[in-house]
């Protein structure tokens, strides 16, 4: 294959789109994960030549070059990179809708997944919990605990709904809505024989020392 883009007649994104099936999907996610064609053919359950074809069929459909075959993988070019998280997105919000829909076919009443740092945004999860299962008794709900980057991860990628956490870097203020919560008192904890033992008054830069 060579390096240009599939020949064929231009399509429109949506008419691209519209012709992706659920398995090539499904194929895109596994192997922007795996960055390997017989790795990605193992895990779907067919031959590595399937799979080729999977990907020069994609290829063919959105008339562009998505990974550049390397000895020892593949590697995602821009558009490649956009489609990936085209795909992710996809099927995380197919993972939804079967998930709900299986809740309210059971009698609950929608579903939503909170992933929270452990500490001192314990009291208000719970407080939050108790509330929302008084008022919603039926709402299937799911906490995950993890730390506040890769909450953020999960919260870009739509596998939660919302995060109690921190910001780990300005520019995420941009991507999400947020709300302030409280403030969080922090404690520096020196040894007996510290130097600094019992001074008070002291600044940011006499404690960064």
């Amino acid at each position: 294959m060579t390096s240009g883009p599939p020949s064929g007649k231009p399509i429109s994104l949506a008419q691209a789109c519209a012709r992706l099936r659920f398995r090539h999907l499904q194929f895109l996610d596994i192997l922007g994960q795996t960055r390997n064609l017989r790795l990605t053919a193992e895990q779907m359950h067919i031959t590595q030549p399937a799979a080729t074809k999977i990907l020069m069929d994609i290829e063919e459909i959105l008339e562009s070059r998505l990974f550049e075959r390397l000895p020892r993988g593949m590697q995602p070019s821009e558009l490649g990179l956009f489609t990936l998280r085209y795909a992710a997105d996809s099927l995380a919000g197919h993972r939804k809708f079967v998930e709900e829909f299986n809740a309210l076919r059971q009698g609950g009443h929608g579903h939503l997944s909170v992933g929270a740092i452990t500490g001192s945004a314990a009291h208000i999860l719970t407080a939050a919990v108790a509330e929302i299962q008084r008022l919603r008794p039926l709402l299937v709900l799911k906490v995950l605990e993890q730390s506040s980057d890769q909450l953020l991860a999960w919260l870009a990628e739509r596998k939660i709904d919302l995060m109690i956490g921190r910001f780990t870097d300005d520019a995420q203020k941009t991507q999400f809505h947020y709300e302030r919560l409280s403030s969080e008192p922090l404690l520096m904890v020196g040894g007996a024989s510290h130097p600094l033992r019992g001074a008070r008054g002291l600044t940011i830069t006499e404690l960064s020392r």
